[in-house]
């Protein structure tokens, strides 16, 4: 699930990104482009214009002949869009000339006023017949001959066409691009993010106890971190051996000087100093135990989980208190499906399930039921169910507090420690678990453990 997301995350920002620069690109070249035809545009017009200069500078040009040739019969038509003018600003007297295409109408000028002699300005007017123009303007002093204002204006459509030409190729191959870059980045994300999501499967397979190592080939850029990975679970692996090895010798280290000192103290007989010894070594004993057990139970549970097959553990749990407890006749029923699973170490559950049976068939009366079921738990997260039932005489809820607490037993008459519900308490906790109890329909204690399955 976090590699498919970190491919989505991936091929989201890959596209936006895609489609922002694209279209920035096709801003850009669209800007460039009109630009480009503008400048073509006004080259065109600029030859016109030399011509009207040419012939207004020369002598021996008569004003009903001005000018000669344009060679443009645009400037002939009424109303084509295309326009020269030609404007006497010296205030001498009124001289405008105009082309037949722009009939009596007077040419729009543009904005800024031309004040430098040769002086050319380009720009958008709007025309006669509500046309677009495109205009170029030039300052023309001829001396004694008088100053002219020249202007010569075209039908801006076409840039506007040619532009809308180029933007519509523009669009379609820009699209096609950026379809082929999107499908570039699926693939690249697809395939190129595969080896990590085959890690994050099989960490997963890991953590659940489905595998032990990352097996398979991967590409050499990930191949470190797939070879640090195993070695991190090596170490984990034998930090845990170590600290397994270290809690035994720790336990066989106390247990020796700690018989001594109780011996010792009982050849003593009812000395009160060998009574308040034994006393306090049994304190010690049972806090050694204590603390040695949840050391242990604490180093299983944080190592990497495995799963355990629930039914055969179950099972086997069974036939063996009934030959334990033959004298008694006890009875014990498994319910137990093939497809359950516990999500730890098969030496733990033995340790759980082993003390409930025990305990239910110190106590049932001749049958005891074992049953095992899954559920799903906070978060949609599998658990296994394993509940105990006998048909002794049940413990009141008060009795049931007292009994899950380490060392107390309600009745001095039976075998044990008192050790053994505390115990799976303690165990079911660290694998994030619980311990309930209550009554059984059969009549006696029901003991629900509740697990993480797998």
């Amino acid at each position: 699930m976090r590699a498919n997301s970190l491919a989505l995350r991936l091929f989201v920002t890959a596209t936006g990104w895609t489609v922002v620069i694209l279209f920035a690109t096709a801003v850009l070249l669209s800007s460039l482009y009109r630009q480009a035809v503008e400048r073509a545009f006004d080259h065109r017009l600029s030859v016109y214009m030399r011509s009207l200069v040419s012939d207004l500078a020369s002598p021996d040009t008569p004003a009903n002949q001005f000018p000669q040739s344009l060679g443009e019969p645009l400037f002939e038509l009424p109303g084509s869009g295309w326009y020269w003018q030609v404007i006497r600003s010296d205030g001498q007297k009124k001289d405008v000339r105009s082309s037949r295409s722009l009939q009596s109408n007077q040419l729009p000028r543009l904005r800024r006023d031309l004040a430098r002699r040769d002086e050319t300005q380009a720009g958008y007017v709007e025309g006669p017949q509500h046309q677009n123009l495109r205009e170029i303007e030039r300052n023309i002093d001829l001396g004694r001959d008088g100053h002219f204002i020249v202007a010569v204006a075209g039908d801006a459509s076409e840039i506007d066409d040619e532009t809308d030409a180029f933007n519509q190729a523009l669009a379609i191959t820009l699209g096609a691009l950026a379809v082929v870059l999107i499908l570039t980045t699926v693939f690249q994300v697809r395939f190129g993010l595969a080896p990590l999501k085959r890690i994050s499967e099989s960490l997963t397979a890991i953590r659940s106890g489905a595998a032990d190592r990352l097996e398979g080939n991967f590409p050499e850029e990930i191949a470190p971190l797939a070879r640090e990975t195993n070695a991190l679970l090596d170490a984990n692996r034998q930090i845990v051996e170590r600290a397994r090895t270290h809690v035994g010798n720790l336990a066989h280290a106390l247990k020796t000087p700690l018989s001594v000192v109780v011996n010792e103290a009982a050849a003593r007989g009812e000395d009160p100093l060998a009574a308040k010894v034994r006393e306090q070594a049994d304190i010690m004993r049972d806090q050694i135990a204590r603390h040695l057990e949840r050391a242990r139970l604490a180093a299983r549970v944080t190592s990497i989980a495995t799963l355990t097959d629930v039914a055969p553990v179950v099972t086997s749990l069974a036939r063996s208190m009934e030959k334990i407890y033959h004298d008694k006749g006890i009875d014990i029923a498994v319910e137990a499906p093939d497809q359950a699973k516990f999500l730890g170490e098969r030496q733990d559950l033995e340790e759980m399930v082993g003390n409930l049976l025990d305990n239910a068939c110190k106590w049932a009366s001749s049958h005891v039921t074992a049953k095992v079921t899954r559920a799903s738990g906070a978060g949609n997260a599998s658990q296994v169910h394993i509940t105990v039932d006998d048909d002794g005489r049940g413990l009141s809820p008060s009795e049931r507090e007292r009994v899950a607490q380490r060392g107390a037993r309600l009745d001095e008459s039976k075998p044990g420690s008192g050790l053994g519900l505390s115990i799976v308490v303690e165990l079911a906790a660290l694998y994030g678990g619980s311990l309930r109890l209550g009554s059984a329909p059969i009549g006696g204690l029901r003991a629900e453990l509740v697990l993480p399955a797998g």
